[in-house]
Order: C-alpha cells, then structure tokens, then sequence
C-alpha cells in the first residue's frame, strides 16, 4: 500500500534534464507517474532542447525550460530556475536528474522557501525526503529511477518508452512508409550515428555499408537509414552500397522514429540517443557497445539486445583510443559476424547472456 493518497499532491514537478538517452528512457517512468496521480497538475522541467519532444505529451500540463547549464549566464539561469519553481507552488518534486546542480538548485529552493514538503531525489542526501535504493553507479538509469518512485511507494511496470506524438504525425509517418514500399518485415533500420564529440562509439561507414549488402543479399528487401545531423555525410556514403538502401536521414524529427521503425523485421545501431528512440518501438533491437557499458547504456525493451567486444580497456568511456590495437572493441565485430546475429536477432534466437568464441558477449 502506498504511504501516500494520490489525492495529496495538487500539483507535481518533475525535473529530468539530460541527456537524450536518459530523457527517452524517463518517459517510462513519466507513464507510471501519470497513472500513480491521475487528478494531479503535472510540469515537466527539462532543457530547452528538449522541450519540443513533449508538445504533444498530454501527461504534462506545463513543460517549463530554463538553460541551467548555461556557462556564460549560470547565476542568471539559476535566478530563473528558482523562480519558476517557487511560482509553481508545488506540492511534491520528482528529480531524476542525479546531479549535484539539480540537487543544489533544489537546496536554494529549499532555503528560499516554498519548497514542497515532498522532495523525491535520484540521489541520496539532503534537501530529499525520499531516496532511492539503488545507488550504485554502474547500474542501468531505469531501476534506479524506479527505486526513486518505489520510496514514495508509486509502482512502476512499464518497461518501455512511452512517446506520445499527435495523430497527424503518426498518419505522416504511415504515409511516408507507403510512399517508399515500408511493408511490415520487409526492412531493417540501420543507426549508424553517434554525437559528434564521441566517434569511437561509432562502428563506421564501411562496416554498416557491408553490413546493408549481406542483409540484403540474405532475403532483406530494404535498409533504412536514420541520423541526424552529425551523420549526414555517413548516411549518404553508406546509401551509395545501392538502390535497395533508403536514406531518411534529416526527414524524421525523433518522435518520429518509432513509428518507422514499428514495422521493422529488426533494427542495429550504435549507442546513440536515436537507439533509444527505436526502441519505443518494441521491435527486435541490437545496440554494438564499445567504449560504453552496456549494462548501463542498454536501451530499454524486452526485445532489445546489446553486443560488445570483451577487452581489457572495455567500458573506458573515453574520446580517445589507447589501446594499440585501434578502435579494437568495434572493429573486431565484423559485418559477417553481425548479419548473423541480426538474423538471430529477428527470428527471437539472440538473447542477453550469450558468450562468443571471437570475444563478443551479449547484454
């Protein structure tokens, strides 16, 4: 039973920030709010560059942004964060945010007055008066944020992100996937993108253009590529393997991807935010993990596999190779070895637990 009556709390903030991964797999969690407190006035507090993802979020009654990680103006951004929140005369904040600014930004509020009574935190200590129970910081974003949710006694059983988009975007969609021979099955998205400032968690043109030509070749009727702006150029050099590859990069915005990627036999790419978007979608999804601990960075999905090669130097996060052998944790996955696993990806074989001779483990 819960320790509290959703009829308590008038009026709700949530803050989540950052980053695009983290934000998309909050949706989950979003969801369980929304059902916990269905008389509620809920806000949303994230960064402005996130806003647009929740126009059409019918769970939010408000999404407020303030540049809080803005470096040439921090005080003036926290001046008007402050006062936003003590505007919204809340009853309780949710902060999945896990950081020392939300967390000192909360502290400010608290000591300015007109703090909620109820301050949930995705991290231990004051101002929260509620904590979480996974603290570890290995572990996978959505448990411990559903260990935040789970002290206020909120149950929390959705496993997937819940991205609301209007119906005149899911029709455009639809549309465009009629418009360019989309049938269900018939095609595999490729995410062969990363952020710019982070290249070694990307496989590279070659192997995803190899990989577009086996798939192909083994009954795949057609290869779908998405990406954003930082993959303009990869994308349109990995469309040239033929005119069985679609290039949509720059024609989706990122609410748009799980309703194209709904009709997908399967869908392979790196660890990337746009992955996070596919995986709305529930369809069979297998993220290569390089620098980058997949039990951490794993898109959520019971049909979501992440594959990584076992080094010494795996899980490094870092910009810069060291390893002698270069990029090894990426390059020794070869695009022969990965059109296997995409097919036993689509036919339910490829499974989180599973070890390979050539040094690849699955997630």
């Amino acid at each position: 039973m819960s320790p509290f009556l959703p009829g308590e709390f008038r009026r709700i903030l949530v803050i989540k920030w950052s980053a695009l991964g983290d934000i998309v797999i909050a949706t989950a969690l979003f969801e369980d709010i929304a059902r916990a407190f269905p008389a509620a006035e809920i806000h949303l507090n994230t960064l402005p560059a996130y806003a647009g993802l929740f126009e059409e979020d019918t769970r939010f009654a408000r999404v407020w942004t303030v540049n809080v990680r803005s470096r040439a103006n921090r005080l003036g951004s926290s001046l008007a964060w402050l006062k936003q929140a003590r505007n919204g005369h809340y009853d309780l904040v949710i902060d999945l945010q896990r950081s020392d600014h939300s967390r000192l930004l909360l502290t400010l509020w608290w000591l300015s007055g007109r703090a909620p009574t109820v301050r949930i935190g995705n991290r231990g200590g004051f101002p929260y008066t509620h904590q979480p129970a996974i603290r570890r910081s290995g572990s996978h974003a959505l448990p411990m944020m559903q260990s935040v949710l789970h002290t206020l006694g909120i149950d929390t059983p959705t496993t997937q992100p819940v991205l609301r988009v209007s119906p005149a975007r899911e029709q455009a969609v639809t549309a465009m996937r009629q418009t360019h021979g989309l049938a269900d099955g018939s095609y595999v998205v490729l995410l062969p993108g990363a952020a710019s400032a982070h290249p070694l968690k990307r496989w590279g043109v070659a192997h995803y253009a190899a990989l577009a030509r086996l798939l192909h070749q083994s009954s795949v009727e057609k290869i779908v590529l998405i990406g954003g702006p930082d993959e303009v150029e990869d994308c349109a050099a990995i469309a040239r393997s033929g005119d069985f590859v679609l290039n949509l990069n720059g024609t989706l915005a990122l609410n748009d991807i799980p309703a194209l990627c709904a009709g997908a036999a399967a869908i392979i790419g790196n660890d990337t935010g746009t992955a996070h978007f596919a995986s709305a979608a529930g369809r069979p999804l297998l993220v290569l993990c390089g620098p980058t601990d997949p039990r951490r960075v794993k898109p959520l999905g019971q049909q979501t596999v992440a594959v990584q090669t076992q080094l010494p130097c795996s899980n490094c996060y870092s910009k810069t190779c060291r390893n002698p052998e270069h990029h090894a944790c990426m390059k020794r996955i070869t695009p022969e070895w990965l059109a296997h696993r995409a097919h036993e990806l689509m036919r339910g074989e490829l499974t989180p637990g599973q070890t390979w001779r050539e040094g690849q483990r699955s997630f």
